[in-house]
C-alpha cells in the first residue's frame, strides 16, 4: 500500500491556511498547519515532511527564509511557494533558490490539488532514485549484474555454486539479456580467474574463419595463411573460453567443439600435430537450442556435453522490477560526474516499453537522450519515436496523446482540410497546433 504524503503548510492568514489543508486532507495527504512560520525549524527537525506550502509574505520571518530553513535542515523535503500577483517575480527567485514551484493566489481546490499531485509524484521520483542509487552500491559489492528479479537471482545463484567446477555452462537468452555478464561472472569466480577469459562470437565469421579462429592454423594452410596462428582455444588455456551463439557453428565444427570436451585436444587447420589444451567452455545461445536438435541443426552428443549446467536468463519485459534499476545505472554511467535525470513523462515511457532489445537497447536509448538533452535533463521528446509512440508506453501526458493522433491523421488525410475535418477542429486551430507540435 502507498503510505500517505507528509504536508507542511505554512501562512500567516488563517483562512489560507484552513483552505489549503482542507484541499489537500480531501486528495489523502497528512497536512500540519502553522500560522507561526518561526516555528518551522523546530517542526521540520522534529518531523519528515514530503513537501511544504509556504507563503512568501509572512512576519515575522519571511518565506524566502523559511525556504532556507527548511532546505538545510531537510533538503528533501519539496517546497511550493503561495504568492500574491505582485510578487510572482520573487516566487520565481525562491524557484532558483531551490523551491520546486510557486502557486499564485487567489487560487481554487482543483488547482491546488494538481500541483499536490504534480509535486508529490516528483518527490516520490527522487525518493526512488535515492534508494536505487543505494541498491546500485550494494550490486556493485556484490557483482556487476544488476537485478532484483527473483529468477535472476536464483540463476545467479546457480552460477555462483558451479563457477568454481570444471563443469561446461549453456547460457540461454535473448539477445541484449546479460549473457556474457554471466560468462564473466563465473569466471571471475572461478579458480581460473587469473588466466584467460577468451570470446569468441561464433556468427560473426564464415566458417573456415571460424574453425581457424578456434583452432588455429599452419603457415601455407590456405590462402593468406602466411604464418602459423594460434587459435582462441590455445590461447584461453588453464583458462576460460566462452562461445556466444554456439547454435550457429556448422556440423565440422561441433565435431571438433566435442573433441575438445571430450578428449581435451585439437590439431589447427594444415597440421598433424596433436595439441592438449585444458579450457573450461562457457557457451551461449540466443536461440531455442530445443528447437535446433529436433530439426538436426546441433548435435546431441555436444549439446550433452556443453549442457552440464544450463542457465535460462529472461527478456527485460519480463523483469519489470529492474528497469528503475538498470535505467538508474545507464544514467549514471553516461553522466560521468555530470548532472543527468529524467523527466516524470519520460520515466513513465521507458518504465512501460516492452524493451525487445532487452538491456542493450535500454543503456543505448539513455545514452542517446543524454546526447540529446543537453541540459542534463532528458524530456520526452529526447526518446526515440517508436518508444513514444509505442503502444506498450501506455501512459502519455495528454499533450503526447494529442501530438501523436494528429501526426497520424496528417500522414493519412488527403490535405489539411481533410485532416481538420477528421479531427473535429477548423484548419486555423490544426494550423495552430501543427506550429506547437512542430509538425
Amino acid at each position: 500500500m502507498e503510505r500517505q504524503p507528509q504536508v507542511l503548510v505554512v501562512d500567516d492568514e488563517k483562512n489560507v491556511l484552513t483552505t489549503v489543508g482542507i484541499c489537500l486532507e480531501s486528495i489523502g495527504m497528512k497536512v500540519t498547519l502553522t500560522s507561526k512560520p518561526q516555528d518551522v525549524a523546530q517542526l521540520v527537525s522534529e518531523h519528515a515532511y514530503d513537501f511544504a506550502f509556504v507563503d512568501l509574505k509572512m512576519a515575522p520571518v519571511n518565506g524566502m527564509e523559511v525556504l532556507s530553513e527548511i532546505r538545510r535542515l531537510s533538503p528533501e523535503t519539496s517546497v511550493i511557494m503561495m504568492t500574491a500577483h505582485g510578487t510572482v517575480m520573487s516566487a520565481v527567485e525562491a524557484v532558483k533558490k531551490g523551491a520546486f514551484h510557486y502557486l499564485q493566489k487567489p487560487f481554487d481546490f482543483e488547482e491546488v490539488k494538481l500541483l499536490a499531485r504534480q509535486v508529490w509524484e516528483h518527490h516520490r521520483l527522487l525518493e526512488e532514485v535515492r534508494e536505487l542509487r543505494t541498491e546500485l552500491q550494494g550490486q556493485k559489492v556484490r557483482g556487476e549484474i544488476i537485478t532484483r528479479n527473483r529468477v535472476m537471482l536464483d540463476q545467479l545463484d546457480v552460477a555462483a555454486r558451479v563457477a568454481d567446477s570444471t563443469l561446461s555452462v549453456l547460457i540461454e537468452g535473448e539477445s541484449g539479456t546479460g549473457k556474457e555478464l554471466f560468462a564473466e561472472y563465473i569466471h571471475k569466480r572461478s579458480s581460473r580467474s587469473d588466466k584467460p577469459l577468451v570470446k569468441v562470437n561464433c556468427a560473426a565469421l564464415p566458417e573456415q574463419l571460424l574453425e581457424s579462429e578456434l583452432f588455429g592454423h599452419a603457415r601455407g594452410a590456405f590462402t593468406g595463411a602466411v604464418k602459423d596462428r594460434q587459435g582462441r582455444f590455445e590461447i584461453a588455456d588453464g583458462g576460460t573460453i566462452f562461445l556466444d551463439e554456439v547454435a550457429e557453428l556448422s556440423p565440422s565444427i561441433q565435431a571438433k567443439l566435442l573433441r575438445v570436451l571430450q578428449q581435451k585436444e585439437y590439431e589447427r587447420i594444415g597440421e598433424n600435430q596433436t595439441r592438449k589444451v585444458d579450457v573450461r567452455v562457457i557457451a551461449a545461445t540466443n536461440r531455442n537450442i530445443d528447437e535446433a536438435l529436433r530439426e538436426g541443426n546441433f548435435r546431441e552428443d555436444l549439446f550433452y556435453r556443453l549442457n552440464a549446467v544450463r542457465i535460462k536468463l529472461p527478456p527485460l519485459r519480463e523483469r519489470p522490477e529492474d528497469i528503475p534499476l538498470l535505467i538508474q545505472h545507464a544514467l549514471e554511467k553516461v553522466a560521468q560526474g555530470k548532472s543527468v535525470h529524467l523527466s516524470p513523462e519520460a520515466e513513465r515511457v521507458l518504465r512501460s516499453y516492452r524493451w525487445s532489445g532487452n538491456i542493450r537497447e535500454l543503456e543505448n536509448v539513455v545514452e542517446r537522450a543524454a546526447l540529446l538533452s543537453g541540459n542534463g535533463v532528458i524530456e520526452i521528446q529526447h526518446l526515440p519515436e517508436e518508444l513514444r509512440t509505442s503502444p506498450d508506453s501506455a501512459l502519455h501526458s495528454l499533450e503526447e496523446l494529442e501530438k501523436i493522433h494528429i501526426k497520424r491523421v496528417l500522414q493519412y488525410a488527403k490535405d489539411y482540410d481533410d485532416a481538420a475535418q477528421i479531427l473535429g477542429i477548423d484548419r486555423k486551430t490544426l494550423f495552430n497546433k501543427r506550429k506547437k507540435y512542430d509538425l
